[in-house]
């Protein structure tokens, strides 16, 4: 794995002295993760991969307290720990010095505090962002990085195979939840790799909509969209179901939507406008009548984090390339009648053909 450390570093080192940047702040922890291999959330503690290109060092910041761990788990050998009644800043000055004319932040990851505590530190810094071209390098994943979703993917759906075993009348929506979240731990996950969502009856009209205490009953749709991490990797599915017997119209919402998911997964291969996935999945729903009640994008990014690049949306013009890994999930959300979503997770394959990492059964299933 260090070799796969280095190569992503060597690439954004060479990014870095195209745009004659003097040192580099990498301050997304994910982004710290995907170059050192340390995988840790410091909360409002600083911690930075920085990359001082006028000396050809690296170094990892970290808080004091996640000193240990980093020194067993970051490529990055050079560990700067930060006591908490220090200015992280001040330290940051302190180690690397005078002279820095040009930094690289993301600047999608900078508050305007941060920004302040720079420029009292490094007066007379011009900055460029350098996120975009992290997110570009994220964006296409390794065949390893592949299997690592799989994984995930995997765990997540024996957690609902076997969850779903306890939907029952009159079970709360938080009380499934818990039984999915008991699951994920159970089956090796480290945790949830978003807010469970368990929604029934009309609340699967909202597609964010939160869990709460609401029973289910006969004739609710029921959907499900959860994922787990696993080994710093995400997965994320969803699944929609109906408590007893569907009605006529549930029928027919629930296939709109299943066809749409299928048309969107045809049209995913390498060479192919992102925008043309939407479209081909948004097409079949518009066909059928229900192109009001979907009103977002069609999928997005899947790997480190459960939403980063690209955005599977119709105006995206980026092209599908080999490594690009994301979701497909239509929906057709009608307020107070209910909703279906059907999530699968895709990968562009060498070959240029999409695989379909997720397995789990499509059709309509029963529960209660």
């Amino acid at each position: 794995m260090s070799k796969q450390f280095q190569i992503r570093l060597n690439a954004l080192v060479q990014h870095l002295k195209e745009r004659q940047v003097d040192i580099a702040i990498v301050n997304s922890p994910k982004n710290v993760f995907y170059y050192t291999g340390f995988n840790s959330e410091p909360f409002e503690r600083f911690m930075a991969l920085v990359i001082d290109l006028r000396n050809e060092t690296n170094y990892l910041f970290v808080p004091a307290l996640d000193q240990e761990d980093a020194e067993k788990s970051s490529y990055v050998k050079r560990i700067v720990p930060i006591s908490d009644e220090l200015n992280p800043y001040k330290v940051l000055k302190e180690t690397i010095g005078e002279g820095v004319k040009s930094i690289g932040l993301e600047t999608k990851n900078v508050s305007l505090f941060q920004q302040e505590q720079l420029n009292h530190f490094f007066s007379r810094f011009s900055y460029q962002n350098v996120g975009e071209f992290i997110s570009g390098q994220r964006m296409r994943k390794t065949a390893d990085e592949c299997s690592k979703v799989q994984y995930a993917v995997q765990v997540i759906e024996k957690v609902l195979s076997e969850g779903i075993k306890s939907v029952k009348e009159g079970m709360t929506e938080l009380e499934l939840t818990a039984e999915f979240e008991y699951l994920m731990r159970k089956f090796g996950a480290e945790g949830p790799s978003f807010s469970t969502t368990v929604l029934s009856g009309e609340k699967s009209s909202m597609p964010h909509g939160s869990p709460d205490g609401k029973k289910m009953k006969k004739g609710d749709f029921l959907l499900i969209d959860m994922g787990v991490i696993v080994d710093g990797y995400c997965s994320d599915i969803t699944r929609t179901f109906v408590i007893g017997e569907e009605t006529a119209e549930q029928r027919r919402i629930y296939e709109i939507v299943r066809e749409a998911t299928r048309k969107g997964v045809l049209a995913a291969k390498a060479g192919v406008m992102i925008g043309k996935v939407d479209t081909a999945a948004r097409n079949v729903i518009k066909a059928n009548g229900y192109g009001q009640y979907f009103n977002n994008r069609v999928g997005h990014g899947l790997g480190m984090e459960v939403h980063e690049e690209p955005s599977i949306h119709e105006k995206n013009e980026l092209t599908l390339e080999p490594g690009f890994l994301f979701t497909i999930e239509p929906g057709i959300y009608i307020p107070g009648f209910g909703g279906v979503r059907i999530e699968e997770n895709v990968y562009i394959g060498e070959d240029g053909e999409a695989k379909v990492l997720t397995t789990f059964p499509t059709e309509l299933i029963r529960l209660g």
